[in-house]
């Protein structure tokens, strides 16, 4: 058999499987847009919902693309408060573009709409990835990239985190791309070469530099070799491996030197303040909660199908080792890091994604090598398994819709417009705010935000991880003595509102009632001119706040987010 240019070859990994394939880009087109449609459709679900999280890179990236620096602020000082460097950058070139933090677009804020606009490209991207995997192992490539798209719709967790202006679907199409990478590699027997290394490498670091637990697909390639490895490729594998490791080193190693000579840390600052604890054996449990939330009888089902379609030795098999060592690695990441308190899996993106490429495949070659009524049985068995997890992933949507985690918008209407309504009756123009929320914050705020939970504050995040021995009170009242003081909810653990010098310097502005749900703003006695100015502040609270709070707004805070804007206008 003579082959062509024009007739690429499709790897024989299951009885009947065909052995040449035209392209043809109807189908697959068709494939990755109708995934897309779904996931779009889903994430729409959520309106104009940006989490506050996604706040403190954007106002990053407002000040690195107008020239100010990785400040959080026009003035403040230099912290590497964002843990997303690529992310960051995508956003930068949407400022430079004229499509991210200027204006509406469509009606749609573009703050809103660019962020979303790019995790649906990269959910695209996720797609095609699929489809170059399935196109060398399966008679129907067009299906499962469909099928692989409409799984991840149907899961809420990664559909609330890629469109929830993070960097969730950048990370996650990074992870897949390099799997299905190292997948092809494995199944055209060039894994062992230079090309194949480097780009392995680099995509690794790409990914480490999307989010700080992406270090952990360093080891894909290195792992994927050492369980793939002869004698007769040794010498070849430890030369790749090499490869591999330099070409991650260059880009992350020049980030590092650049992260220690502007920022004197090793980690992100953001690292510091959660005060990430090395891993130990037992946090590898916490897979479980992936699985309680998947649903046993789907997660069971899932692991049946992988294994028996693991089962003959193929090509097939050596080439599922390149899928499953990254969604490992993924689980693995998603066990060490320390628990988010947001809802629904934040960390467990690339789980989702690699999960449904490996579930989908394996599908795919089981039914290949099945007669029709063995084909017959496992898809009833897959569909029983799967509608108790549909069921709670339909509950789990419409919960999260109700009560979507602290959105950029609530943030800046009640911590930034709010408190420069403050600032304007005291007729402050350079004051500073203590406040946990730093997103909607940094975003509107003409003070200085202070973060409280020292994601954007390196001396904050210092005395929260214990390594300065100041105590959280003495440098907030005898070192910043900020002018607005505001805490709530588990924030009001650290016991600022409860320090005996919160009477002594400040005046509460206003109160929560609800014990069950604290909130509190304070106010510097030495900025209220007398009694009428401090009755002013606190009616204007009265007035303003509780329509806040009652109406829990998550959207429709306006095209632009700028400092210096009011709940006024």
């Amino acid at each position: 058999m003579v082959l062509t240019a024009k007739q690429p070859v499709l790897v024989e990994v299951s009885e009947g499987a065909p052995q040449r394939r035209r392209r043809s880009w109807p189908a697959p087109l068709a494939a990755v847009l109708g995934g897309a449609v779904l996931l779009g459709w889903r994430a729409a679900e959520y309106g104009n919902w940006i989490v506050d999280d996604a706040g403190i890179t954007f106002a990053y990236a407002r000040s690195a693309a107008e020239g100010l620096g990785p400040v959080l602020q026009p003035g403040a000082a230099p912290v590497e408060g964002f843990s997303n460097p690529t992310w960051l950058f995508v956003l930068m070139v949407g400022e430079w573009c004229g499509l991210f933090d200027r204006g509406a677009l469509f009606g749609i804020p573009d703050y809103v709409l660019y962020p979303k606009a790019v995790a649906l490209i990269c959910c695209m991207g996720i797609l095609a990835t699929c489809y170059a995997a399935a196109r060398r192992v399966s008679r129907w490539p067009a299906l499962a990239t469909f099928a692989t798209g409409a799984t991840l719709a149907a899961i809420p967790s990664f559909v609330i985190w890629c469109f929830s202006g993070l960097e969730n679907a950048l990370f996650a199409s990074a992870v897949c791309v390099l799997a299905v990478h190292l997948f092809l590699a494995v199944l055209d027997e060039r894994l062992w070469t230079p090309a194949v290394a480097v780009t392995a490498g680099a995509l690794a670091a790409f990914a480490a530099l999307t989010r700080p637990d992406g270090l952990i697909y360093l080891a894909a390639y290195p792992v994927v070799s050492v369980i793939l490895v002869r004698r007769a490729t040794l010498p070849a594998a430890l030369r790749c491996g090499v490869y591999a490791g330099l070409a991650f080193a260059i880009p992350f190693g020049t980030y590092l030197l650049w992260r220690i000579i502007e920022f004197g840390r090793v980690v992100p600052n953001t690292a510091v303040a959660k005060h990430q604890a090395p891993p130990t054996v037992y946090d590898l449990a916490r897979a479980g909660e992936l699985v309680q939330y998947a649903g046993v009888p789907a997660v069971i089902a899932a692991v049946a199908v992988v294994g028996l379609a693991l089962w003959p030795p193929s090509r097939w098999r050596d080439g599922a080792v390149a899928l499953l060592v990254p969604l490992v690695s993924a689980v693995i990441a998603y066990c060490v890091l320390e628990p988010d308190w947001m809802a629904q899996f934040r960390f467990a993106t690339p789980v989702w994604t690699l999960g449904a490429v490996v579930l989908v495949l394996s599908t795919g070659q089981l039914l290949a090598r099945l007669r029709k009524h063995g084909r017959v049985l496992v898809a009833v068995a897959l569909i029983g398994a799967l509608i108790p997890s549909g069921s709670a992933f339909a509950e789990a949507s419409g919960t999260y819709r109700a009560d979507e985690d602290v959105p950029v918008c609530w943030i800046a209407l009640r911590f930034g417009r709010l408190f420069n309504g403050y600032a304007d009756i005291l007729g402050i123009q350079h004051g500073t705010l203590l406040t946990p929320d730093m997103g909607g914050s940094s975003l509107t705020s003409r003070l200085q935000v202070i973060d409280m939970a020292g994601l954007t504050h390196a001396r904050m995040a210092d005395i929260i991880a214990g390594t300065d021995r100041t105590t959280f009170g003495d440098y907030v009242f005898e070192e910043l003595e900020p002018t607005f003081v505001h805490s709530h909810g588990p924030w009001m653990e650290n016991n600022i509102t409860f320090d005996a010098r919160i009477t002594r310097d400040y005046y509460v502005l206003q109160r929560s009632q609800d014990p069950a749900v604290p909130d509190e703003d304070w106010v510097r006695k030495d900025v209220v001119r007398d009694g009428d100015q401090l009755r002013e502040l606190r009616d204007y609270a009265g007035t303003a706040i509780p329509p806040l709070v009652d109406e829990q707004v998550t959207e429709g805070c306006g095209p632009t987010l700028r400092p210096g804007q009011t709940l006024e206008g």
